[in-house]
């Protein structure tokens, strides 16, 4: 049975030139065989974007990578496991030999994990969720950190969830990976102050396609954590809580294009204004917002 779903618009993302500042530049996106990540290498590669994809799925990504070449972009596809790292390695070499150096590193890749309560799920599938969303992205932006550190600029987008900031009952694996990416991303970010680099969490919203797939075309038992979980993504998105994929995109390659640099470290979302906080980038560096943080109990 299909669901109708309706999308709340998300404002305050204005169309940018992004053409204009991503023409030449060499971006790297993991999990761009589907989803999100095929839709910003579509868009980076129609912006003039040369366009690096990797992703577990080969028969995918060679659809994608002809997609963009017959569309008159630039491309190169390399089948990796995300979570292995010699794979990322060799990918990361084959993009950079053919394309040149990485200007830009999207980490899209991951996957939801187990759901369940955490004492009763598959442990080793809990720490696998912890490899592919957390080690895949340590791993990948060490390996064009160097170039980017030696050329004095570069961009790690890494794409997380609010899952990382609030919680996500039945689905801890996911929602601990996430926490963990945005921490790692603040951090990176005060370890690459001066050297011309910068780092964000990407929150692209909760949208109709990539991991909310299978969700919505779930049978599970309504009383099974997959039930559970399930039902309440259709609810949320039927309700209108969800993200156009297109509002995801043009969010995503703000970032990319450097409209952000100056909220380096930042946890940003889509649903953010986010010329509010551009402008207000110095008080939001000066007073550490926008991150994971410890919030006190206001005095009485």
């Amino acid at each position: 049975m299909s669901t109708a779903i309706s999308i709340a618009p998300t404002t305050n993302l204005p169309s940018i030139p992004a053409g204009q500042k991503l023409a030449g530049r060499v971006v790297l996106v993991t999990g761009a065989s589907r989803g999100l990540g095929r839709l910003l290498a579509g868009t980076l590669a129609g912006a003039g974007a040369a366009v690096g994809l990797v992703a577990r799925s080969a028969e995918q990504l060679a659809e994608a990578q002809y997609e963009l070449i017959t569309g008159g972009g630039t491309a190169v596809a390399v089948a990796a496991d995300v979570s292995d790292p010699e794979a990322l390695r060799i990918a990361v070499e084959v993009v950079s030999r053919r394309l040149g150096p990485i200007d830009v590193l999207i980490n899209n890749a991951g996957i939801t994990g187990p759901m369940g309560a955490a004492w009763e799920v598959n442990l080793e599938d809990w720490w696998r969720t912890l490899e592919i969303n957390l080690r895949s992205v340590l791993t990948c932006t060490s390996l064009v950190l160097p170039s980017m550190i030696a050329r004095g600029h570069g961009r790690i987008i890494n794409i997380t969830s609010q899952a990382g900031v609030f919680r996500w009952p039945l689905v801890s694996a996911y929602s601990v990976s996430k926490a963990a990416v945005i921490k790692l991303t603040e951090n990176l970010s005060v370890e690459l102050k001066r050297t011309g680099v910068t780092a964000f969490s990407a929150h692209p919203g909760l949208l109709p396609i990539g991991l909310s797939e299978p969700a919505l075309e779930s049978r599970a038992p309504a009383d099974s954590a997959e039930g559970k979980v399930s039902a309440w993504t259709r609810r949320e998105l039927e309700e209108g809580r969800g993200v156009e994929p297109d509002a995801a995109v043009r969010f995503v390659l703000r970032i990319a294009a450097g409209d952000c640099d100056g909220l380096s470290g930042c946890h940003l979302s889509v649903h953010d204004d986010l010329e509010a906080l551009i402008e207000r980038a110095d008080a939001i560096r000066r007073h550490d917002l926008y991150t994971l943080r410890r919030w006190e109990l206001p005095k009485d």
